[in-house]
């Protein structure tokens, strides 16, 4: 199916499959994923195992969400012809090589691991991390190695866990003697994460600042008007505070006339240049953006057995991909074989 593109550098990505994509995830991954399914071999990652990691009280929504996430990607025109879409936990080779590589990972390095720490703090687990998401980045290790990619595109947080997996295949190789596995160089997006509406947080579903992809014209202009911008912009005449204001962060993510960003920022730091014009002129972009995707995805949530079909032969031909790796590695550290 992708033979015309198979000595292409191979990338891998992928999303948690906790809920429908929204707008943060189009300008910080989707937008590219687009345009790289034509340079490179595209495999992306419906990643429900790695959603149970903190989500196992509730598997209906990550099981759920494996269709949604997919009607998602077609919607924003990943093209199944030259991109492999599967299923993490329909990959049994991901597990038994996360399982093999457990064995060359301290706990203490695990601990130490700049992007876990984080999480960690971030959700309040303390020492009562699940043993599953403290060992996440030997999962996303087995991810990245089992289909040989060679660029992982991530956040600036997320590069600690490139290095992580780096780690762990140059181990596996000293291991093996040979070079079995590759290592894989981060693709950190020159846009970063967009806040939220509300200007607190990273945009989110469950925190209720998300705009989904799927948001119609009215929910747009809701989202737009609620805007966190700066509070003590009082009157049309005050000069305005540019840095936190969540307008210019959108105006600078989306749209293309950087003279007209810089002239509107200069405006409103100087006064004289109103909130309401400003979210206005955002509105204006993000209508056309988005209407042709909502659309789409209507069309295709629509069609929900052709979307399984995509799914199923993305999967068995990510399961061909990965078995493949498992077998080459195993034999190479001369592991015991029934055959």
């Amino acid at each position: 199916m992708h033979s015309s593109i198979d000595n292409r550098p191979i990338i891998l990505t992928g999303d948690r499959t906790t809920g429908p994509l929204h707008l943060g995830h189009y300008v910080g991954s989707l937008k590219s994923r687009v345009t790289l399914q034509h340079s490179h071999r595209q495999f992306l990652l419906l990643a429900d195992t790695q959603a149970l990691t903190d989500n196992a009280h509730d598997p209906e929504k990550v099981r759920r969400n494996v269709l949604e996430v997919a009607t998602d990607y077609l919607a924003v025109g990943i093209d199944p012809a030259l991109t492999t879409i599967c299923v993490q936990s329909a990959l049994p080779a991901l597990a038994e090589l996360t399982l093999l590589y457990l064995n060359f990972v301290t706990v203490s390095r695990l601990e130490r691991n700049p992007t876990i720490k984080t999480e960690i703090q971030l959700r309040g687990f303390e020492r009562d991390v699940p043993a599953g998401f403290l060992c996440y980045p030997v999962a996303q290790a087995a991810d990245i190695t089992a289909f040989k990619a060679t660029v992982v595109p991530v956040g600036e947080d997320q590069a600690p866990l490139i290095e992580q997996t780096n780690e762990i295949v140059r181990r596996l190789n000293r291991q093996a003697g040979r070079e079995i596995l590759v290592e894989a160089s981060a693709m950190v997006p020159s846009v970063g994460r967009l806040p939220g509406v509300d200007g607190k947080a990273k945009m989110s579903k469950s925190q209720g600042n998300a705009i989904p992809l799927s948001a119609s014209r009215d929910d747009i202009s809701d989202a737009v008007r609620r805007m966190y911008t700066d509070p003590y912009h009082l009157r049309v005449n005050d000069p305005g505070k540019v840095e936190g204001n969540v307008v210019f962060t959108y105006l600078d993510a989306f749209c293309e006339d950087r003279d007209f960003v810089e002239e509107a920022k200069a405006h409103y730091r100087r006064g004289g240049l109103g909130d309401v014009t400003l979210k206005r002129h955002l509105e204006a972009m993000l209508q056309p953006l988005l209407a042709p995707i909502r659309e789409r995805r209507a069309f295709y949530a629509s069609k929900p057995d052709y979307v399984m079909d995509v799914i199923r032969e993305g999967t068995r031909e990510a399961r061909r991909r990965t078995e493949a790796t498992l077998a080459e590695l195993r034999q190479a550290l001369g592991l015991f074989t029934l055959s």
